[in-house]
């Protein structure tokens, strides 16, 4: 787990952004206390050593783990929580990262379209900058591949972009236009977050502001994982 330091940062996307959707409305987030976020994504051998199980359809250890629901993650997270409660710090417990957190976490104190401090220079195809740091449509494998093999952002979490969409706690809904404390999301939706891109997507739908308004909480793909985190509650 990296931990990420409470703080502010400007979420969404100026509107000159290469691949932008409109309702990626700038405005400040404010994260009122520290967290931890997985370092990488989760991987085949973590998600087996918890539930016993391995759903993914691109087997290999340190691969992330993939055809996993928002139920499954949320799953994983509480076993989590009922074998380790004697050790976890007060006030704290493993679940999926929020949206803001996500974002933040990704970002590490960059304000660019990708966390490597740069930006992309195309929306489809093959896009020399997302390259550093994530595996996306334009790789010939039509596959996931093991975690950490790419450039990680400055506080050293690594496969933020590309590889598997990653599960986020909230439902959707357009980014407001005003600044905001701890967001969590709405009370109900019929669509979960889901953050990053993946293996097979172009490189705009990797983009850090960019959120899926379209994931089925019951979605099992070969393209969604998750990451974990430790968050206050």
């Amino acid at each position: 787990m990296v931990t990420c330091p409470a703080g502010s940062f400007t979420m969404g996307s100026p509107t000159d952004e290469i691949g932008r959707m409109t309702s990626e409305n700038l405005h400040t987030v404010i994260l009122s206390e520290p967290f931890a976020i997985g370092k990488y994504e989760v991987t085949q051998a973590q998600y087996k050593s918890i539930t016993g199980k391995n759903p993914s359809q691109f087997t290999g250890k340190s691969k992330p783990v993939e055809k996993v629901s928002w139920s499954d993650a949320k799953e994983f997270c509480e076993k989590l929580n009922s074998e380790y409660s004697s050790s976890l710090p007060e006030g704290y417990k493993f679940d999926l990262p929020t949206g803001a957190q996500w974002e933040y976490a990704c970002r590490a104190g960059t304000t660019t379209t990708l966390n490597s401090g740069n930006n992309l220079t195309s929306t489809t195809g093959e896009c020399p900058n997302l390259n550093e740091v994530a595996w996306y449509g334009c790789f010939p494998t039509e596959t996931t591949h093991p975690v950490g093999k790419k450039m990680p952002n400055q506080w050293g979490i690594y496969d933020m972009h590309g590889n598997v969409w990653e599960w986020c706690r909230d439902w959707y809904e357009d980014s407001p236009t005003y600044s905001v404390i701890d967001p969590t999301g709405p009370s109900k939706g019929s669509c979960r977050i889901i953050r990053g891109g993946s293996w097979r997507s172009n490189p705009w739908l990797c983009r850090a502001a960019y959120r899926s308004a379209d994931a089925n909480p019951n979605f099992r793909n070969p393209d969604i994982g998750f990451r974990l985190a430790l968050v206050p509650f």
